[in-house]
């Protein structure tokens, strides 16, 4: 029977009833409720689109063997023409495929239920099918109350091309998947090649690693014998100082001696210098007075038979005398052919080095006005005993010393040893 000639209240209430509710082909157009539809209520053509589309295989498989209790053993093509089959009317199937539809497109559903009318679910719809967004709208728009036969039709063939045009990229995306495949399998031969290289490098690296750490301990056990070496050097130098009396005050007194040592280096380089400076003076000096002396000399030779006297490198000992005039008693022997020694008399040269120097000279020159007594009769003792000629000057001025010397050159004393008391 027709809807239109049934009653309006029973229409109502099979409408309201979901059990009763006839499919959406046989509602009047203009229907205005407000329930959704079920899977079961949709047009035949509408099954095979949706089941392919909006439940994926395995999901669907799954749902086919609990509906069946067993293992479905049909293939993909035959589990989705019995799905399709079955949704048409309402079985155990079909209602374990409302729920699964129901509970994984639940955005889709509630956002399609902000729409009014058929309109607003055909623009919906369109939104959603140019975003490749369709299985959830595709359920959610064919179950809307304001969802009519026409816009229905318009989604499968929307669909259909859809599926269509993703076919045709599916295409191109398995090309270009092989393509990606094959450089893969390339890039893997190649990445293979390069970890077998890395591992050979590995293997090397990992082998200079091990020597250069054995290396290192050895290293380590050098330094720590040495510190031990060091750490006894240190404790043995430590006993070796305490056992050492006055370590300290000696070491100190090495420091000053060697400060003593570089000061009177530099002063006999500084002495020395002097004395060249002193010697090229006398010389000019004497130069410039050589034609007075030989003029003296003449009449000295003539009137008190006296000739200058000469040594001939014969050593000449000055004992005694003032330090600053060391220099000046130096370069009167020498202007008489002398070599010239010098010994203070005991004040800082050594006293028992006197006897070697008397002993190594030719004539000894007592200062017995700048000379210790000790170092006076020692000399006079020692030129008595071994026949020594000693020359005693009182001044310690090198032109007394020079006039002592003149006095050699007379027959009458140049033999004589004088002797005047200190």
């Amino acid at each position: 029977m027709p809807i239109a000639n049934q009653d309006p209240v029973a229409v109502s209430a099979t409408m309201d009833n979901p059990d009763i509710c006839p499919p959406a082909h046989l509602l009047p157009a203009g229907a205005t409720g407000s329930r959704r539809k079920r899977l079961w209520d949709l047009g035949t053509h509408c099954h095979c689109p949706l089941v392919g589309v909006s439940l994926p295989m395995e999901v669907l498989r799954r749902l086919v063997n609990k509906s069946l209790g067993a293992q479905a053993v049909a293939n993909d093509y035959e589990v989705h023409a019995g799905a399709v089959a079955e949704a048409a009317r309402r079985c155990k199937l079909s209602e374990l495929m409302q729920a699964e539809l129901e509970s994984r497109y639940v955005r889709e559903i509630q956002a399609f239920k902000a729409a009014k009318s058929s309109l607003a679910v055909a623009e919906l719809w369109v939104n959603h099918l140019k975003a490749g967004d369709v299985a959830g709208a595709f359920w959610a728009a064919l179950t809307h109350p304001r969802c009519d036969a026409a816009l229905q039709d318009a989604m499968c063939k929307d669909l259909h091309m859809f599926q269509h045009q993703a076919g045709a990229g599916v295409r191109l995306e398995i090309a270009r998947f092989n393509a990606l495949a094959h450089e893969n399998a390339v890039l893997t031969r190649e990445l293979g090649k390069v970890q077998e290289r890395i591992s050979r490098v590995m293997v090397q690296k990992t082998a200079e690693l091990d020597r250069v750490q054995a290396e290192l301990l050895r290293l380590r056990a050098e330094s720590i014998a040495k510190d031990s070496r060091l750490a006894f050097w240190a404790q043995d130098y430590a006993e070796l100082q305490a056992s050492i009396p006055q370590l300290d005050e000696r070491q100190r007194l090495q420091k000053r001696i060697e400060q003593l040592l570089l000061r009177q280096e530099e002063q006999d380089q500084l002495l020395a210098d002097c004395r060249r400076k002193l010697q090229v003076a006398e010389r000019s000096l004497l130069e410039r007075a050589r034609p007075e002396r030989m003029d003296t000399s003449a009449v000295m030779g003539v009137e008190g038979q006296q000739v200058p006297v000469r040594f001939d490198h014969k050593v000449v000992l000055c004992v005694g005398g003032r330090t600053g005039n060391v220099a000046n008693y130096r370069d009167v022997v020498e202007r008489v052919g002398g070599r010239f020694a010098h010994h203070d008399g005991g004040v800082e040269d050594n006293a028992a080095v006197l006897d070697a120097n008397l002993a190594a000279a030719d004539l000894v020159i007592c200062q017995t006005g700048c000379i210790s007594h000790n170092a006076y009769w020692r000399v006079k003792d020692f030129c008595k005993r071994t026949g020594k000629q000693c020359v005693y000057v009182e001044s310690a001025s090198a032109s007394s010393l020079e006039r002592k010397l003149q006095t050699l050159s007379t027959p009458v004393v140049q033999d004589e040893f004088p002797e005047e008391s200190s």
